[in-house]
């Protein structure tokens, strides 16, 4: 699922999207150090950034020259002609644009800058089920129908398929119902705007001014307690009525474009699969389908993230990518606005590591997974590949050894260590030394490597804009651009050494239990992980890569 986080404040049950509030007085869309703090220096401003320009500097002091680094964005899609990103988009070098052809012969027909899979000859896939709905409606008739008999043989005779029906049962019936709930609230607030406006009768919104509004009614009643409350708000308190409007009706508009695809994400009889993308889903070999829609109906997710990665300033715009001098943006389209797919997820990671992405970023996640067996096989296949794989830990606020989030590299909690040595989890971390982890973030000590910034986060979006989202599914594009740059320069590294570097050097923190939330227990420091990786495992260091390296060397001599 696409996981752009809507903070939420809670005002008398009602919930605002803040996705773009900003800590300081000043406009966010002005503030340039706001805009860039995920790159800046703990050690000269206390700021858990990520030291992405000392990075540089650092390795570019050892003389090292960087190689251009692929970086899959297995995400909802890319606007790849964004001016932020343009110039650091992946171009297959053996494709011909445009002429039909399958010139690569590797399956996907001008497969030019990626692939989307949740696309078809009939279009491109927007809003899909959840996950939990997809299991609901496999398997209620088989351990729920009409043949109590029947029912429980297939209970007995499927029990990790029931466990997973249960599952996705109680939680299908719990979120169906808050969505429903939060799209009628929404809703409801939408639709009083104009009655909030015409109540305050020219006057700004002040604790003082709402308080001197006299209802007629019961009706305007309600709607003067949701502005006693809003006037409160940093965010909207002093506001003229005009800009109020404007304010709230943005974040109302937001939140309905959240909400109201739900009725269809959590519909047991809705499936746009078969009539869009063509292919037998149930068939997990099947790898050739889809179409070359790299931006797809709804690419804002993904696009955010390529910029965290790799963006470039555009004019006015200062923001740039950690990897923004090294990388390259293949886009994979893998995610709905809903959940993804396993064989999608399995088969675009197949694709990213095939066309030669060395990072892939993963900002998606969901409670069940049908089809973790083929995830899994992907996951040992980018291992065996030398591939990099960083995950976005969750917006649930969660332990996830409690709450799994696939999907994951431990295939039971109670393992000690992953199975695959070439996956790195990333929680987020605020700019906000007292509130270090960001309040929705999921952790864990063994199942979390690291936290990283992902509140507050400014970056490209559709139609040559930017905008700040929060979530980690921004903190996880800063952890691959940080990967993707140690690589550049030292592209000896495997995933398991670039893991170990970027854990090892991390800044610590141990306010509020921060040292608890991952094997890290800190922020990742680009520049310390690239002092660690070049002391331990570049500079003359006996490890597998440099060995087979020079291995190869010797061989070519004799």
């Amino acid at each position: 699922m696409k996981k752009v986080l809507l903070a939420a404040v809670f005002l008398a049950g009602f919930g605002f999207s803040n996705a773009q509030e900003a800590k300081s007085g000043v406009d966010p869309k002005e503030d340039k150090d706001l805009m860039t703090w995920y790159h800046k220096d703990f050690a000269a401003t206390k700021v858990y950034g990520v030291n992405t320009q000392n990075a540089y500097k650092f390795l570019e002091s050892k003389g090292l020259k960087p190689k251009t680094v692929v970086v899959g964005v297995l995400d909802s899609g890319v606007q790849v002609d964004h001016p932020g990103l343009v110039n650091n988009v992946w171009t297959n070098p053996n494709e011909v644009p445009g002429n039909g052809k399958d010139d690569d012969g590797n399956g996907y027909i001008d497969d030019v800058h990626g692939w989307n899979f949740i696309g078809g000859k009939n279009g491109d896939i927007d809003i899909d089920n959840m996950e939990v709905t997809r299991v609901v409606a496999k398997y209620k008739p088989v351990f729920e129908g009409e043949d109590s008999t029947k029912n429980k043989a297939n209970q007995t005779k499927m029990p990790e398929e029931f466990a997973m029906y249960m599952k996705a049962k109680e939680l299908f019936s719990k979120k169906s119902v808050e969505a429903r709930q939060n799209f009628q609230t929404y809703t409801m607030i939408n639709d009083a705007i104009p009655t909030m406006v015409r109540l305050l009768n020219g006057k700004t919104l002040t604790p003082e001014n709402v308080a001197a509004i006299k209802p007629a009614e019961q009706k305007e009643a309600i709607v003067v307690q949701v502005l006693a409350q809003v006037s409160q708000s940093p965010e909207f308190k002093g506001k003229t009525p005009a800009e109020f409007e404007k304010a709230i009706s943005g974040q109302m508009k937001e939140a309905l474009d959240y909400f109201g695809p739900q009725a269809k994400q959590y519909d047991l009889t809705y499936d746009p699969r078969k009539e869009i993308v063509g292919d037998n889903y149930d068939d997990y070999s099947q790898r050739n389908y889809g179409n070359n829609h790299y931006e797809g109906p709804d690419a804002e997710h993904g696009t955010h993230v390529a910029g965290i990665i790799a963006g470039l300033p555009n004019g006015k715009e200062v923001q740039y990518g950690v990897a923004s001098r090294v990388a390259k943006i293949m886009s994979v389209r893998t995610v709905p606005n809903g959940d993804e797919r396993d064989k999608d997820v399995a088969n675009a990671i197949r694709y990213a590591v095939d066309n030669g992405a060395r990072v892939l970023n993963m900002s998606f996640g969901k409670p069940v997974s049908p089809g973790k067996n083929v995830v899994w096989d992907a996951f040992k296949y980018a291992q065996d590949k030398g591939v990099l794989l960083v995950k976005a830990a969750g917006n649930e606020n969660e332990d996830v050894a409690e709450h799994l989030a696939y999907p994951t590299n431990f295939k039971n909690v109670t393992d000690e260590k992953p199975f695959v040595n070439n996956v790195l989890v990333v929680g987020a971390s605020t700019n906000n030394n007292d509130a270090l982890r960001a309040s929705f973030s999921n952790y864990n000590k063994k199942m979390v490597n690291v936290f990283a910034p992902g509140e507050e986060i400014y970056s490209t979006v559709p139609h040559n804009e930017y905008k700040y989202l929060q979530g980690t599914s921004m903190a996880s594009p800063v952890v691959a651009g940080a990967a993707a740059v140690l690589l550049a320069y030292m592209p000896g590294l495997t995933p398991a050494q670039v893991i170990e570097s970027l854990v090892k050097s991390s800044n610590p923190s141990t306010a509020n239990q921060f040292a608890d939330y991952s094997q890290a227990g800190g922020v990742i420091d680009l520049k310390k992980a690239a002092e660690y990786a070049y002391t331990h495992f570049y500079n003359g260091k006996s490890t597998s890569a440099v060995k087979a390296v020079k291995s190869t060397k010797k061989k070519a001599k004799k």
